[in-house]
């Protein structure tokens, strides 16, 4: 009858253990040195040598050389305590599992007080510490704490925290590890070479992962692989079949499908894979190594030969392909929603319907909504399709663009806050045009002149202090229709024209940078308002337009505009219900006292002549027009504080120094002067 791996080829000597090298090392230099306590506490994994590190601090603690780091092997305490050796009277294991009351613990006590029968040491090895009760512990603390000086003790378990903190204060902890892969497969190759077994090594990877880092687990998976062998050895196909992982194919034309975003083939490979009997969530945690390995494969080309991913020589080419054509971003989305979905598994009564569902989410990243994820993998797929690569939105054409947001028609602030009113003379010269879209403001010379009683233009032929001597006239600002026509040979750009040529300027963003096209297109944002060569864009959400203006696209799009239009602009990002927009005169209150116009010679004192007042008769229909006490504003280099008009000028219709503070006060804002104080 042949003897289990795990047992044949246990290590026999401190530097026959594998993996534990920090444990090992200080245990042998103790040994060396002569400080040897009398308690120790091993602790780690299952399998990974605590347990056969008792036994041979124990062998080396009564080796008749000893105690020595190595032991001889010769005496009868080595003998005895060999890995197939009978065992020693005085190393007594106890499994904690089924003698951890305090009976047990009582009984040990009364026994320990013995001297060793033929050693130098009597050795308790209890092993499954974690599961001796608090009772028994502390019916052993006195005896941990002040031992006889021929007793020690090696505790070892897989949870130190179960062990009370009396027993554990009173130990030297020595934490165990798991081993690493590389080290597993090493021992392996020199198991199957001494039991002379051929063997693929495209099957070891496989075997260690199994084992789980546990040397006594791996070593049990190669036995099993061993007795059902041929004479071929162990194959990778073998290993497969028998530890019921999925072929490496099958997880090789899932991520083909993904990347082809075939959903018809990947539906068909889950179809194949539940009639084939395997474990669904067998399948995805395979599904899921792989990505993993093609993420790193896709950073580091060289992993294999570095020891970062375990897979097939063979493999690397076509796995190298493919991390190439899915990206990153995609990988790791996709790792993501397979990580999320293997937690679901459990438990789960359909494992199939949730790997559906799983594949479903990973061929369409636009069904995680708002995901950044999916945002990034969309984008990483328009990118890698290129120009000729279809467009995953429609961009509305510009005779279907909706009208200027809302914000345009806010009711004007109050009048302290209202711009001044513009001269509707300059915008249109005919009496009685269409409303423009979007009304301008006038320039400052001009707006000092108030709008007609009747809402009406003034004729052009007849103005204002005709009489007087002439003053500097501005340039006639020019209609809506006018200001789009000049707008691409470098004036200003008027809102209703930009929103016209708004397609244009989505083209040009396109061409400069696909993130910023899709950005607005898919929201579709437009302008709501230019304001001093600032032209803002309006957002439905606060984030997205902090978004676009830290992603510099407010650069990409004002480059498009200045391709279109040939002007050099701003670009802003606002709230869609929080832009501003030029005001319709009739909204706006006047402010005579800001607008004073920039003639070099004073204003004459006199009102309009009779031939002006006929002319506005004229042209409003009126008989007589309403006073108009703001035609003439005052000059600029009048003194800087004005004396206090005199009442019976105030009722003066047509002309009079501009009113006081306590006027403008009730005018403007509404306050009333209660009484006045004389400070003189």
């Amino acid at each position: 009858m042949s003897i289990a791996l795990y047992r044949k080829y246990r290590p026999a000597t401190f530097g026959e253990v594998r993996g534990q090298e920090h444990v090992t090392d200080p245990l042998r230099q103790a040994l060396r040195n002569g400080r040897i306590n009398h308690a120790y506490l091993f602790s780690g994994p299952r399998g990974c040598g605590k347990t056969s590190s008792a036994r041979i601090l124990a062998r080396s603690l009564n080796c008749d050389q000893g105690p020595t780091p190595d032991p001889c092997g010769q005496c009868e305490s080595c003998v005895a305590l060999a890995p197939d050796g009978p065992g020693s009277i005085d190393v007594i294991e106890i499994d904690a599992a089924s003698h951890g009351g305090v009976d047990d613990a009582r009984d040990l006590r009364e026994r320990a007080f013995f001297a060793p029968v033929n050693s130098r040491y009597k050795v308790y090895i209890i092993d499954e510490a974690h599961m001796v009760t608090r009772e028994g512990f502390n019916a052993l603390l006195k005896l941990v704490e002040e031992p006889p000086p021929h007793l020690k003790f090696v505790f070892a378990t897989t949870e130190p925290d179960k062990v009370i903190g009396t027993i554990r204060s009173r130990t030297h902890h020595y934490p165990f590890r798991l081993i690493p892969p590389s080290t597993l497969r090493e021992l392996m190759e020199e198991i199957l070479t001494q039991e002379g077994v051929a063997y693929d090594p495209a099957a070891l990877p496989l075997v260690v992962r199994a084992g789980a880092g546990s040397a006594r687990d791996s070593l049990s998976i190669l036995d099993q692989l061993l007795a059902g062998s041929d004479e071929q050895g162990i194959t990778r196909d073998g290993a497969v079949a028998l530890l019921g992982y999925t072929d490496s194919s099958l997880l090789s034309e899932m991520v083909d499908a993904v990347g082809a975003r075939d959903g018809a083939a990947a539906f068909g490979l889950i179809d194949r894979v539940m009639e084939g009997g395997h474990d669904p969530r067998r399948f995805t945690a395979d599904l899921l190594e792989r990505v993993r390995d093609l993420v790193v494969l896709g950073a580091v080309p060289d992993a294999l030969d570095k020891g970062l991913i375990n897979v097939s020589p063979d493999a690397v080419d076509a796995m190298r392909d493919q991390a190439s054509r899915l990206g990153p971003a995609q990988l790791t989305r996709a790792a993501e929603v397979l990580n999320q979905g293997l937690t679901e598994m459990r438990g789960a009564t359909s494992p199939r319907l949730l790997l559906e569902l799983l594949c479903a989410r990973i061929l369409l990243p636009g069904a995680d909504g708002e995901d950044g994820a999916a945002l990034l993998a969309r984008v990483e797929q328009l990118e890698r399709r290129g120009p000729a690569g279809p467009a995953p939105a429609v961009q509305q054409p510009p005779a279907q663009q909706p009208p200027a947001p809302a914000a345009v028609q806010r009711p004007a602030p109050p009048a302290a806050q209202a711009p001044p009113p513009a001269a509707p003379v300059q915008q249109r010269p005919e009496p009685a045009p269409a409303p423009a879209p979007a009304p301008q403001p006038a320039p400052a010379e001009e707006r000092s002149a108030p709008p007609a009683p009747g809402g009406d233009d003034w004729p052009e032929a007849v103005r204002p202090g005709q009489g007087a001597p002439p003053a500097p006239e501005p340039e006639p600002a020019p209609a809506p229709a006018a200001a789009a026509a000049s707008a691409p040979s470098g004036g200003p750009i008027d809102i209703g024209a930009l929103q016209a040529s708004w397609g244009q300027v989505m083209e040009a963003v396109k061409g400069l940078r696909r993130f910023t096209w899709m950005m607005l297109s898919g929201n579709g944002i437009m302008p709501v308002g230019v304001e001093g060569g600032m032209v803002q864009l309006g957002f439905p959400r606060p984030n997205e337009a902090k978004g676009f203006a830290n992603s510099g696209s407010d650069k990409i799009v004002a480059t498009a505009i200045k391709q279109v239009f040939g002007v050099e602009v701003r670009v802003g990002a606002v709230p869609a219900g929080g832009a501003s927009a030029p005001r319709p005169p009739a909204q706006q209150a006047p402010q005579p006292q800001r607008q004073a116009p920039p003639a070099p010679e004073p204003a004459p004192a006199a009102g309009p002549s009779p031939a002006a007042q006929q002319a506005r008769r004229i042209a409003t229909g009126l008989e007589e027009p309403p006073p108009d006490p703001y035609e003439n504003a005052v000059e600029p280099d009048l003194p800087p504080e004005p004396d206090v008009p005199d009442p019976e000028n105030d009722l003066d219709a047509d002309d009079g120094p501009p009113p006081s503070a306590y006027a403008l006060i009730e005018s403007e804002l509404g306050g009333k002067v209660i009484d006045e104080i004389d400070h003189t």
